[in-house]
């Protein structure tokens, strides 16, 4: 039994009951565990899956204001948003970073974008692009919201810039030379999201010790006599899970899990979003290192993004069923490869360029016949009884990355109240991971990687400290001490000790676990067949796993890789 596990399904069937049960594991429900054990609250949480792994797994990279929501006059979801991006630029240094973003214009009345003021229209009709003019009334509303915050660390947030055609052409020189002008604003990246929500989780542990527990691949499958029924997925056992307070944050699945719990909600109505990432030098070069961000002229925002040496292209809006498979279709490829080239028009794209691709369900409301594009992107939280019990059950409805913390700080004040207990501390401001004694300076970074590297090069340390921020510290330790550590062949960013001590220390009960949210391997197109391989070999002695067990992870992993192309197949890998 490795660390990790001991972490789970054991620790709830031992003692099943809490004050607070949390149904799902992504940012959300992190969070939410992470709010309510620094208060002290004795909570539990079960994710059926792999911690964010769902809609949280399928993310933009992106924490920003939300410029776009203007355009539906949600003034309140964007200042909070913008709020929650300062703060995380500070909080999480180690993952959430500056974002220049650029947004090509080729009109001065009814360009490109529709623009940031669509409740002008008041949220609906056909759908008319918009040029420079409104945009720019837009950029002068976001950056009133913004000045308040900080982007880098003192000061304010820098204003949006508007160039004309020349300009715009000497910054990007292969934009699309129809271009009349560019607005170019700031807001942040999120360059390891699955990362980030696993810092999450150990500091709710840490701070809850023993009065907060966490699960993956359990889930909630009924209820008995007013207690939830939990399931371990990979030994099937159940137990009777009873709490005070049940917080349903599953996200798109809301509605399955509160049928699950005998109460058949419909507050759910969420679309798919889809992207997919380019191993592509030229295209690379073209953006300039910043994110390119703009409206489709059928009204859909898309964006070109710079990443981990690769480029990300999204995202779609289509409605979805949630019992039908999440993939990214040839023809949404096919949209992605096309507004490329309406952009850069001289940077061809290529299918063979793809190194992967990924779909996810957002956790909108329900919308009727509303447009996706029209949607809140805000949350709100639904209250009901747990069906034969004495329980309270709140439903997150929406929630997304940027605003996290503060979801988790609304839902955490709601179980407070039910559980009347006091708030002992706000987390606002509060370091969060690997952001905690970050060093922001070029002088401190070095400090801290010298001061580090006694047994591991200092090349390697620096590594680990982009990677992990300063819980590369612990990782640090473990390969100084790991006999057999090495870089690998087929993975040769990563160590053989490096990945034992992730799959050891941090819930991996697979091995897809560690390929798409642990790492970035999949991410960046490193998990071919070799590179699966060679890791299953590494980490097999710390997970038990033998030969036969191996092989079937192997096969398991590459499936969950490609899950969401539906041109893969097993034969194709080989």
């Amino acid at each position: 039994m490795t660390a990790g596990s001991e972490q789970g399904f054991e620790k709830l069937a031992a003692r099943p009951y809490a004050d607070v049960l949390i149904i799902g594991g992504g940012i959300n429900g992190l969070a939410t565990f992470r709010d309510l054990a620094i208060q002290g609250v004795d909570v539990a949480l079960v994710e059926k899956d792999d911690f964010v792994s769902g809609a949280s797994a399928a993310s933009s990279h992106m924490i920003h204001g939300g410029i776009r929501y203007l355009e539906n006059g949600e003034f309140r979801l964007v200042h909070e948003a913008v709020t929650e991006r300062n703060a995380l630029l500070k909080t999480a240094p180690h993952y959430v970073r500056p974002l220049q973003t650029t947004i090509p214009i080729f009109s001065t009345f009814s360009g490109v974008l529709s623009a940031p003021l669509r409740f002008l229209r008041h949220g609906g009709g056909k759908h008319r692009e918009r040029g420079a003019a409104l945009i720019k009334i837009g950029l002068v509303i976001y950056d009133s919201f913004s000045r308040g915050g900080g982007l880098f660390g003192r000061g304010t947030v820098p204003r949006h810039t508007f160039h004309g055609r020349k300009r715009s052409l000497a910054q990007l020189p292969q934009l699309n030379p129809d271009v009349k002008y560019t607005a170019t604003y700031w807001d942040a990246s999120l360059h390891d999201p699955e990362r980030l929500a696993i810092d999450v989780l150990r500091d709710g542990r840490i701070a809850g010790g023993e009065r907060a527990r966490a699960a993956n691949h359990t889930a909630a499958v009924g209820v008995d006599r007013g207690r939830v029924v939990l399931r371990d997925a990979l030994s099937g056992e159940e137990t009777r899970f009873a709490a005070s307070v049940v917080v349903n944050a599953s996200g798109p699945w809301t509605d399955l899990t509160n049928l699950a719990l005998g109460d058949p909600t419909r507050y759910m109505g969420g679309t798919k979003g889809s992207h997919i990432v380019l191993d592509h030098p030229e295209l690379l070069a073209a953006t300039g290192g910043r994110e390119l961000f703009f409206e489709n002229e059928d009204g859909r925002i898309v964006l070109i993004y710079p990443l981990k040496g690769r480029v990300l292209v999204g995202t779609t809006d289509l409605e979805h069923e949630m019992g039908d498979p999440v993939v990214c279709t040839e023809a949404e490829v096919d949209y992605f490869i096309d507004l490329v080239g309406q952009v850069l028009p001289t940077v061809p794209v290529q299918r063979s360029q793809i190194v992967y691709r990924f779909s996810g369900v957002r956790p909108l409301p329900g919308h009727g016949e509303l447009s996706p594009g029209f949607v809140s992107r805000d949350y709100r939280i639904e209250s009901a009884p747990l069906v034969g019990g004495d329980a309270t059950v709140l439903s997150l409805v929406g929630g997304k990355w940027t605003t996290f913390r503060a979801s988790a700080e609304d839902l955490a004040d709601r179980a407070l109240e039910l559980l009347a207990q006091p708030r002992r501390r706000s987390t606002r401001g509060l370091p969060i991971g690997g952001g905690r004694g970050y060093p922001v300076t070029e002088r401190a970074r070095q400090q801290w990687i010298a001061s580090h590297a006694v047994d591991v090069p200092a090349a390697r340390v620096a590594t680990l400290l982009d990677r992990y921020g300063t819980v590369a510290a612990s990782v640090v330790e473990a390969i100084a001490q790991d006999p057999d550590d090495a870089l690998l062949d087929h993975a040769p960013s990563y160590s053989s000790g490096e990945l034992r001590h992730l799959a050891a220390t941090e819930d991996v009960a697979h091995l897809d676990d560690l390929l798409l949210r642990r790492t970035s391997i999949a991410f960046t197109g490193g998990a071919t067949p070799d590179a699966v391989a060679e890791i299953a070999d590494a980490v097999a002695p710390v997970l038990g796993w033998d030969a036969d067990r191996v092989s079937l992870e192997i096969a398991r992993a590459l499936e969950r890789v490609h899950a969401a192309d539906p041109t893969w197949s097993p034969a194709s890998a080989r």
